[in-house]
């Protein structure tokens, strides 16, 4: 006889219909009433696995470190600088401030998402201008240097550079030997500051001198040893000084560029010379056809500074119109006057040869 199931159903043994049915039911409300459970417990859960975490954070972490220093912008910070976003120019003062308690690192927690207010106006300037001043430490009279880090936003607007380092006063030399041992200083800040900015070997830097007239023996050994340190690394050394005649005593008058080249012993300086004096100066005016750098009276100048704001009273008042009658220099298309400006000519776009990479 033929084999026959031995149940009456033909399903694979289980719970009959209905008892499974009751089952899936009774599964789906325990996990309704969980979800439900879940949503207003977890709130008071996760407040209550912070405070377990905090807990044990405290009991595990290490100290922090004595060394480490937060600077915080707070309320009292934006009410006494102003609004935020700051200028570049306050965080680039802040850095030179933390810089000089010689941090072994600085963290800069910041984005700088909006353009500094400064760029725009170069946009404006570029249609005059072929190339701009760039100093790489702080321009006398300032108290931070603004142009850290422009290099880039300036070359990408099509700008030359003429790239400047404050050299020192007289004063600041004690005694002979300060002269080539600050020169050697300065020369190791000027090569670092301009690597760091992005301007390679070959870069022509102006030493900027402010005094005039004749410059003492300590002097010039403190110029032959900035020269020296910046040619030894590859770059070329000049020197922004005065053009304009000093009268010594008698008949004798004397050029600071005539007295630096005469003593330079053998070292050949590329000169930027200033001489605002009307004439040789046009005044603060900007033709289509800039003045050539041979009517400052400096024939082997390579840069020739005739204009600053403001104006030099003593020097300017045979100048005609120009000036501004507050006294500054300003660029034909800045009908706002706001951005005061020295007019410098030079027979070379990139006088620096500061645009090359």
């Amino acid at each position: 006889m033929p084999w026959r199931f031995p149940f009456r159903n033909r399903r694979w043994p289980g719970p009959s219909i209905g008892k499974r049915f009751f089952l899936e039911w009774m599964l789906i409300g325990a996990v309704g009433v969980a979800a439900v459970l879940y949503g207003v417990v977890s709130p008071l859960t996760e407040r209550a696995s912070f405070l377990i975490y905090d807990q044990l954070l405290s009991h595990s972490a290490s100290r922090p470190s004595a060394g480490i220093v937060i600077v915080a912008v707070d309320d009292e910070s934006i009410a006494e600088l102003g609004r935020w976003p700051w200028p570049r120019e306050t965080h680039a003062a802040l850095l030179e401030q933390l810089a000089k308690a010689k941090p072994a690192s600085v963290a800069y927690d910041v984005l700088f998402t909006e353009p500094s207010p400064g760029d725009a106006a170069f946009a404006t300037l570029k249609k005059t201008f072929a190339f701009t001043g760039y100093w790489l430490n702080t321009p006398p009279g300032e108290k931070t240097n603004t142009w850290i880090g422009k290099r880039d936003f300036l070359h990408n607007s099509g700008f030359g550079f003429l790239v400047l380092f404050r050299g020192r006063d007289s004063h600041e030399f004690k005694k002979p030997s300060d002269g080539p041992a600050k020169g050697v200083l300065d020369a190791e800040a000027t090569i670092a500051a301009a690597k760091k900015e992005g301007f390679p070997a070959r870069t022509i830097i102006f030493l900027d001198i402010e005094e005039g007239g004749r410059l003492s023996a300590t002097y010039h050994s403190y110029l032959h040893a900035w020269f020296d340190g910046l040619a030894r690394n590859g770059y070329r050394p000049g020197v922004y000084c005065s053009g304009m005649p000093v009268k010594e005593s008698g008949t004798v008058i004397i050029l600071t560029a005539d007295d630096i080249r005469a003593n330079a012993g053998g070292r050949e300086f590329v000169f930027f010379v200033f001489n605002d004096a009307c004439p040789p100066s046009p005044g603060c005016v900007f033709p289509s056809e800039a003045p050539p750098v041979e009517l400052s009276g400096v024939a082997y100048a390579q840069a020739w500074q005739y204009a600053q704001s403001p104006r030099r009273k003593e020097f300017t008042a045979r100048c005609p119109t120009g000036y501004n009658r507050n006294g500054n220099c300003y660029s034909p298309l800045d009908a706002s006057h706001e951005w005061d400006l020295d007019a410098d000519t030079s027979s070379s776009a990139d006088p620096s040869n500061g645009a090359h990479r």
